[in-house]
């Protein structure tokens, strides 16, 4: 168990063992939630918004049918662009 005081900012400061464990670095960026009575700090990471696309529900989800597609190791010939969409988007 790691303890930590509120300063005077309201400044936390993370006990090392947990900065090491979690690979948290100067400038990194905590979400905090409340759960259940209790303060959860959750890590996170920043998106280029013109990367943003790629982490869409849509994507994810298409990401996803590859990954059993590959998994499989199924795969389908196309003679153009437009009959890959036809197959693809539905």
């Amino acid at each position: 168990m790691a303890i930590s005081k509120v300063t005077r900012n309201f400044q936390v400061t993370l006990p090392a063992d947990i900065r090491k464990k979690f690979h948290l670095k100067i400038g990194a960026i905590l979400e905090f939630i409340e759960k259940h009575g209790m303060i959860v700090i959750i890590p996170q990471k920043l998106i280029d918004v013109d990367q943003s696309w790629f982490w869409s529900k849509e994507w994810q989800e298409k990401e996803k049918e590859v990954d059993v597609v590959e998994h499989r190791c199924e795969t389908t010939s196309f003679k153009n662009v437009r009959e890959m969409r036809k197959h693809f988007v539905r």
